[in-house]
């Protein structure tokens, strides 16, 4: 038996040998059948992925193009047109519009495409070619980036950023196409619109100072600049939580160029003798008693008559308000607002005032003592 193993071109041998060469030749089939569909399903996927980044290109079109069903899309300033032309393939290429709404086009010249449909355009573009140029030309003209229609959402939302909508979106319009708020997003958002700048900037715009209305929203008065070729803004408001409430009037159309800024939400601080000291949200309408209660309530080592509440004042200055918060707490005194920044002291039934300690840990050198009725 030894003497077969070892010697080469026994029958042993090639039997081994064979089997060996029918593994390696059915391993190497099976990989490159293996491989061609990889392949196979590379250039599919291939596919799919470009007709998807493709249809994610030019402003986002397919997930954030928000198209209005009242009327056509009309050209505007800065859009990129892809324009197809049958049998014409030097003529068919993107434009981008101009400032002043046109743009070059070979053989036809500059063409303006501001306030058109792009089935007017297309029609416009036909009737240029038709004849000398082409017999019956067939063109086709797509908007590939809505720039002239680009409003801006930041802040506390999930998908901040720059959205191309065709149409006329209102304030949750483009909440919604940003993903919806995020936890932390504050009560209010803020629309900021810059004004135009009038036909002759030497004439200042008796108007620019006057403050907007908007239904259902404050405003602000725009901002004034120290020079006159500096931009200009105005500031609106719209309450989100009233508006998700189904306060509708609260919601406003936006215009094109738009940022709506949605901050966090503002906190406030319950400390000293309390079962969970710490910072909370602060939501609409928010009292002393709730805050305490947010606080998982007080302890048994609690002064409840000497509550205090730092707060910042209007002149920026630290308040110190003194409130009974047992009695707040029993329903035998009015409740107490609370405001963003508020610092909510609970204090030790064994000391008589606060330390000083504890106003330098809040960085409380000047206090302005104001009692609350």
């Amino acid at each position: 038996m030894k003497t077969n193993c070892k010697a080469p071109g026994r029958p042993g041998t090639r039997i081994a040998l064979a089997i060996a060469f029918l593994a390696i030749a059915s391993f190497a089939t099976y990989g490159s059948s293996r491989q061609t569909n990889r392949s196979n399903q590379g250039s599919q996927n291939s596919g799919a992925s470009s007709n998807g980044s493709a249809s994610q290109q030019g402003g986002r079109s397919a997930t954030a193009v928000l198209v209005s069903p009242d009327e056509d899309y009309r050209i505007g300033a800065n859009d990129v047109l892809d324009i197809q032309i049958e049998n014409a393939p030097e003529l068919s290429r993107t434009f981008r519009v101009t400032a002043a709404g046109t743009f070059l086009m070979p053989y036809l010249g500059r063409i303006s495409a501001v306030k058109k449909t792009p089935e007017e355009l297309a029609e416009f573009i036909t009737n240029g070619l038709k004849g000398d140029y082409l017999k019956d030309p067939k063109v086709t003209v797509t908007v590939k980036e809505y720039n002239s229609r680009s409003f801006f959402i930041q802040g506390s939302v999930r998908n901040p950023g720059v959205y191309q909508i065709e149409g006329r979106p209102s304030v949750l319009d483009l909440i919604t196409l940003a993903s919806g708020l995020s936890d932390t997003h504050g009560a209010t958002a803020y629309i900021i619109r810059r004004i135009k700048t009038p036909a002759q900037p030497s004439q200042k715009d008796p108007h620019a100072n006057k403050v907007s209305s908007a239904t259902g929203s404050g405003t602000d008065a725009p901002q004034e600049t120290g020079s006159d070729d500096a931009p200009r803004y105005e500031l609106k408001s719209v309450h989100i939580n009233a508006l998700l409430r189904g306060h509708f009037e609260q919601d406003m159309f936006l215009e094109p160029g738009d940022t709506v800024n949605i901050p966090p939400t503002d906190v406030f601080f319950v400390a000293g003798e309390v079962n969970q000291p710490g910072s909370f949200p602060l939501k609409d309408g928010t009292t002393l008693r709730q805050a305490i209660s947010l606080a998982q309530g007080t302890n048994y080592k609690a002064a409840l008559n000497r509550g205090v509440v730092f707060r910042e004042g209007s002149t920026g200055k630290r308040e110190e308000l003194h409130v009974d918060i047992g009695s707040v707490m029993a329903g035998k005194m009015e409740d107490v607002p609370i405001m963003a920044n508020d610092i909510i002291i609970v204090p030790n039934s064994r000391g008589k005032t606060i330390g000083g300690a504890l106003l330098r840990a809040f960085g409380l050198s000047t206090i302005a003592r104001l009692p609350i009725p």
